[in-house]
């Protein structure tokens, strides 16, 4: 996900706006633009979180996975939190909603 999407990304399920971006693996990515080379940061792997329902949305292979709860796999969510569990702040691991 290019960090830039971050200013259009809202919660599936309150519509709040914005989302904190917790990033776990990031890549430069460089192109072109009118006015010359330009550089912009790609979210590999992270986390997007709503601060009004506490849900987390988990960032795998640059996609943001941003689904309503009952479409979501319970147990691929909660074998990337575990993954990451270092570097993810203790109020998502402790209360990972929606489970």
């Amino acid at each position: 996900m290019k960090k830039h999407l971050l200013n259009i990304l809202a919660c599936p399920i309150d519509k709040f706006y914005p989302l904190e971006l917790y990033e776990l693996n990031t890549r430069k990515e460089y192109g072109y633009s009118t006015n010359g080379e330009k550089e912009e940061l790609v979210i590999k792997e992270g986390i997007l979180f709503c601060n009004q329902c506490r849900r987390f949305y988990p960032i795998i292979d640059e996609i943001p996975i941003m689904l309503p709860d009952e479409l979501r796999d319970r147990d691929k969510d909660l074998k990337f939190l575990m993954r990451w569990r270092d570097r993810i702040p203790n109020r998502i691991i402790r209360d990972p909603r929606p489970y």
